[in-house]
């Protein structure tokens, strides 16, 4: 698909970001590249709940914020950007939302649905990407094919069906973990909105309270929460170490996570309330 004026500009940008800047075919192994690519380069993170900002969900925000301004973003952020440069390529792309079970007992009521994903149609039927679970963001692209296992530049994912939905599963350290709860109601714009402001301004938002943030590297996951930083090892052990300093914190953000904090000044008092 052919852009001009300034959906050009924007596309080029996010893929100069995410060092894919030849990738501008509408078919799957262009999307298993953009995935990846997205995945890698542009981290999950909270900083701005977490320093009270609020997050806007607009594609100019976006863009100024993951593209230009070298941060990250939680879900609704890294699908909703995706989904922007996917639709300019060309893409027939659907919002989703899903319901998060990860780190939840199995007989723990329902959450909302505070998680967002895409569904991608493509000649070889219909996908489903995600560039923003945090700890286990999906950097690949999966066949909407219930009940089989498929790789994954990281851990192997499959879709188990649920009733008229599905469980996005990850096997973990030889478990298969369940994610989230999602079937392919149609989302829009207004719906992620209200999740969004929720999870931003609730006190009861786990977000407000803890820095988080999350990026898959080459055969390794990097995950910070509050004041630990995790470093899982495809196939072998995790390493754990507690950071002791704002200023550790914010060394590791910028090292490990690729966050510019050039536009957070307060973000060294915000993380001092952790210690």
């Amino acid at each position: 698909m052919t852009t001009t004026g300034a959906a050009t500009s924007t596309l080029t940008s996010y893929l100069d970001r995410i060092g894919e800047p030849g990738a501008r075919d509408a078919d799957l192994p262009a999307l298993r590249r953009i995935v990846a690519a997205h995945a890698g380069s542009i981290a999950f993170e909270n900083l701005d709940p977490f320093t009270r900002r609020d997050v806007r969900l607009d594609q100019e925000s976006l863009s100024a914020k993951l593209v230009h301004g070298g941060r990250g973003g939680w879900c609704f952020e890294q699908n909703l950007l995706l989904r922007g440069a996917l639709d300019a390529l060309g893409y027939r792309t659907t919002g989703l939302a899903a319901r998060v079970l990860w780190g939840r007992p199995a007989d723990a009521p329902a959450t909302p649905r505070s998680h967002m994903l895409l569904h991608i149609d493509l000649p070889e039927g219909p996908h489903v990407v995600d560039v923003g679970f945090g700890a286990l963001t999906l950097t690949g692209v999966l066949a909407l094919e219930p009940e089989i296992e498929q790789a994954s530049p990281h851990e192997p994912f499959r879709l188990w069906p649920d009733g008229g939905g599905f469980v996005m599963q990850a096997l973990v350290a030889g478990e298969w973990r369940p994610l989230y709860r999602f079937d392919l109601t149609e989302q829009y714009l207004a719906d992620y909105e209200v999740t969004n402001w929720y999870l931003g301004h609730h006190p009861a938002s786990h977000f407000l309270a803890t820095p988080m943030a999350a990026r898959p590297d080459t055969a390794r996951r990097y995950a910070l929460n509050g004041t630990t930083l995790t470093v899982h090892h495809l196939g072998g052990p995790s390493e754990r170490r507690v950071l002791q300093t704002p200023a550790e914190i914010c060394a590791v953000l910028e090292e490990h996570f690729l966050i510019d904090l050039s536009g957070l000044p307060d973000l060294d008092g915000a993380l001092a309330r952790l210690f």
